[in-house]
């Protein structure tokens, strides 16, 4: 029998495998179409796919939907930091920095979810669970220390075409921390306001959608080239345009089920859960992008280290 807590580790490992896959896709997408654009792109989709799905449960379900004023709030606040803010700087370290390194950052991710959680939901782990986390943290941490160290030379050259002196280094590591820590801290409030959203409102697609709506709003709001946009997206490489909207799709997804497994695991397991990309990300970028990121024994240690955490947590 499918218990509650099982539900929710389901859930959070979907997003898991759907965020993993869209990293990937967001490298080969950002080679053809131009980030600001892309994000539009993916974003609009976001609000579309969560709209058609959200119409098929409404046709088909027996109830009706229940305003409620506080769910509402929360929801659009999650779409504020995740669905813009964090997104915003997550593909922006993607496309920078490389898929593998714009994921080192978000190893901090679970610390601000558990201190956020802590203050905000009333969420205690227990020692076990706290042990898990750590182990997990550590793991991720070696693995990318490992692919970093793998593929120093490419991201020397890359540093140094980008800055004429130590100066422009200096700026370089600035913005990568920027980036990195921006995205985790915008997407740890992402949760918590998720996470308290559907314990007070029980609606998952609707809750994306308006989270997706409120990403696109503030978008549309801050883009600074708003009359060139149309022009630009029809000038846009169409196979670019068509990856970037299937990363909306993956990206609705698996927001959809991160909010669905929060209903039954708390935010700060969840959040652990759906961080460990690495594992994922690592061998496809390899395999696939036949990129300069090579397995090492570290990164196997990690990734055995890593799992082992995330055990100890699902079957406590």
């Amino acid at each position: 029998m499918l218990t509650a807590s099982l539900a929710g580790e389901l859930f959070a490992g979907a997003a898991l495998l759907l965020f993993s896959v869209n990293i990937i896709l967001t490298k080969v997408a950002a080679v053809r179409v131009k980030l600001d654009l892309g994000f539009l792109v993916s974003v609009s989709v976001n609000v579309l796919f969560a709209a058609l799905l959200f119409l098929a449960q409404w046709v088909w379900r027996s109830d009706r939907v229940v305003w409620q004023s506080e769910g509402f709030a929360f929801f659009l606040l999650a779409g504020a930091f995740s669905t813009w803010l964090g997104r915003w700087f997550f593909l922006e370290s993607v496309v920078q920095f490389g898929p593998s390194r714009a994921s080192i950052f978000q190893i901090t991710s679970p610390l601000f979810t558990a201190l956020f959680a802590w203050t905000f939901l009333s969420e205690a782990l227990r020692t076990l669970e706290l042990a898990g986390m750590g182990m997990a943290m550590a793991g991720l941490l070696l693995v990318m220390t490992g692919a970093s160290s793998a593929g120093l030379s490419g991201g020397k050259g890359r540093a140094g075409n980008s800055a004429a002196g130590g100066h422009g280094h200096s700026r370089l590591q600035q913005s990568a921390l920027v980036l990195g820590l921006g995205s985790s801290i915008a997407y740890s409030l992402g949760n918590i306001f998720r996470g308290a959203a559907i314990r007070n409102w029980d609606e998952a697609l609707l809750g994306a959608l308006i989270g997706a709506s409120a990403g696109l709003a503030l978008h549309a709001a801050f883009s600074r080239d708003k009359k060139q946009l149309l022009g630009r997206l029809r000038n846009a490489d169409r196979r670019g345009v068509l990856l970037f909207a299937i990363s909306g799709v993956l990206t609705i997804s698996a927001q959809t089920c991160l909010i669905l497994s929060l209903k039954y695991i708390p935010v700060s397991v969840a959040a652990l859960i759906t961080l460990c990309t690495p594992l994922l990300v690592f061998p496809m970028s390899y395999l696939l992008l036949k990129n300069s990121e090579k397995i090492t024994m570290a990164t196997v240690l990690g990734g055995v280290l890593t799992l082992a955490g995330v055990a100890l947590i699902v079957i406590l």
